[in-house]
């Protein structure tokens, strides 16, 4: 009788081990590589962004790498991923090879997201300027300000209320480099005061103050969004639907 007992422990065992390995090898939905290099200003929030999508790809079941080192891109090193998220990064991360091989990984139908100062990274890169659409200008000091509901037809944006009130730092952008981004959130410049000088660097609002959007571009998918400056930012729920739902689309072009 033991005996019996003993083999039907092992079995369940057994079952259970080769149900969690399949689960493990192949359970993944899509694996994204989540870069965080930075050549000037570093954000204390990286941390919490790293540790906020490893919990999304544990929500989600994707799979995410992080990286610091841009040795990684290249044509052997990207061809895994489904998707690129260039989390907080800052002035010139990737080299002129580097460059290539993501313009390649693009090109070839794949996604990259970009949070807060992916717009503060690669000026001199007109490929990628045009693939985030609008760079970073100047911004304010932080504060409170409301933000604007333009699009709900996207993933993540089905619990995003039609107004929101929201402190971070808001990003003045400069002009579009691209004529078919698709704004999903804006802000409210009359509800916080975006005036500010830097020198001779000067801001006074955009009028219509894009934050979040998304385009077609290059034969892949890009979606950016400014929000992402304040560490805590990334443990509030309505900005991780906003930000997975953005990884999930520019990763798999599913969900419109």
């Amino acid at each position: 009788m033991k005996n019996q007992t003993w083999g039907m422990v092992m079995l369940i065992f057994v079952l259970s081990f080769i149900t969690f390995s399949g689960y493990s090898q192949g359970g993944a939905q899509f694996r994204v590589l989540l870069f965080s290099k930075t050549d000037g200003f570093h954000h204390e929030s990286i941390n919490e962004g790293v540790t906020a999508i490893k919990k999304l790809a544990e929500r989600h079941v994707f799979s995410v790498d992080w990286q610091e080192n841009a040795a990684v891109f290249n044509d052997k090193g990207l061809e895994k991923y489904h998707a690129i998220i260039f989390l907080n990064t800052t002035s010139n991360v990737l080299n002129d090879e580097q460059q290539k091989a993501m313009e390649k990984f693009i090109q070839s139908g794949k996604g990259w997201v970009g949070i807060h100062s992916a717009s503060d990274t690669e000026y001199d890169w007109p490929w990628y300027v045009k693939m985030v659409g609008m760079m970073f200008k100047i911004h304010p000091a932080q504060q409170t300000a409301y933000l604007k509901v333009e699009d709900k037809n996207f993933p993540g944006m089905e619990r995003f209320p039609p107004k929101l009130l929201w402190t971070d730092e808001w990003y003045q952008f400069g002009e579009r480099k691209s004529d078919d981004l698709k704004i999903l959130v804006s802000l409210d410049e009359k509800s916080y005061n975006p005036v500010v000088k830097w020198g001779t660097n000067e801001g006074k609002g955009m009028g219509f103050h894009p934050i979040s959007w998304y385009h077609p571009f290059d034969g892949g998918r890009a979606f950016y969004t400014a929000l992402g400056h304040v560490p805590l930012v990334f443990s509030d729920q309505t900005f991780l639907d906003h930000l997975y739902g953005g990884i999930y689309w520019a990763a798999t072009g599913k969900g419109l």
